[in-house]
């Protein structure tokens, strides 16, 4: 299994960043850049379901813009830390991978440094397991806290969707049914069913886990589009946020604890 498992997650670089790039026998695949355990690419079905902005930083120099970015341990601007947390500005390692008949998961890992702890100081292990199955993509956040003090976070699995054009994007199962027309930021209380995203290459459907207590969507409109250097100015009509969230509770972990939540996206 350990050689299948190796054949199964090779080794790639995508312009300045060293990624690891998980694949089955059916042609589904997904890529994760080391750099923020940024997953940057899903392609299931035979096309590509997540949006990444052709002007995203690739160096390793910055965050980037599209994909799935961690944010942790801080959700957006909520606090001291920098935007949406250190997570995805660092470094992370990966664990082994293992494979089964039509899955393949990898972990990678992010723990306290000299530098997370002269920004949040606190002892801690962070990771995100990435599954990939056929038709399926689960990703799983989880902390735990190896201090000797509590410590509370924030976060969010920050997903871009590829879409189509927005204009056309349906997304139910929240409190009403969406229509994406301009700029949209919003936080929801998490559903307790999956939501069903329309207006993709085929419907997807997009489920999170009861530890979190928020969805997240978001799309920057034209006007926000055009503003964003990282983004082209007709970039907010390709994507749509559909964020697995905790924005205004933190969680709290006491000494030796661990938490961790998921969103899993599935072809329909």
């Amino acid at each position: 299994m350990a050689d299948a498992a190796q054949a199964a997650c090779r080794p790639v670089r995508i312009q300045g960043l060293d990624a690891l790039q998980l694949s089955l026998p059916n042609g589904d695949c997904a890529t994760v850049a080391l750099h923020g355990a940024h997953v940057l690419s899903w392609v299931a079905g035979g096309a590509e379901r997540l949006y990444l902005s052709p002007l995203a930083t690739l160096d390793g120099s910055a965050a980037i813009r599209g994909g799935v970015p961690v944010c942790f341990p801080q959700f957006n601007q909520r606090g001291g830390l920098v935007k949406h947390g250190f997570a995805r500005l660092m470094p992370w390692v990966a664990d082994e991978p293992s494979a089964g008949v039509d899955s393949v998961c990898l972990t990678l890992r992010l723990g306290a440094s000299q530098h997370t702890r002269s920004q949040w100081p606190h002892e801690f292990d962070a990771t995100l397991t990435i599954e990939l199955s056929a038709g399926g993509l689960a990703l799983t956040l989880g902390v735990r806290n190896l201090g000797q003090r509590a410590f509370s976070f924030t976060g969010a699995l920050h997903s871009y969707f590829q879409v189509l054009d927005i204009e056309a994007v349906r997304l139910n199962g929240l409190a009403e049914p969406l229509r994406i027309q301009g700029e949209h930021d919003r936080v929801y209380a998490a559903a307790s069913c999956p939501l069903l995203l329309s207006g993709g290459p085929s419907p997807l459907r997009i489920e999170q886990s009861p530890a979190w207590a928020h969805t997240v969507v978001w799309n920057p409109g034209p006007t926000l589009s055009a503003a964003m250097a990282d983004l082209p100015d007709d970039g907010h009509r390709h994507m749509l946020c559909v964020e697995a969230a905790q924005v205004f509770d933190p969680i709290t972990l006491s000494p030796g604890a661990a938490w961790q939540a998921s969103q899993t996206c599935t072809l329909t």
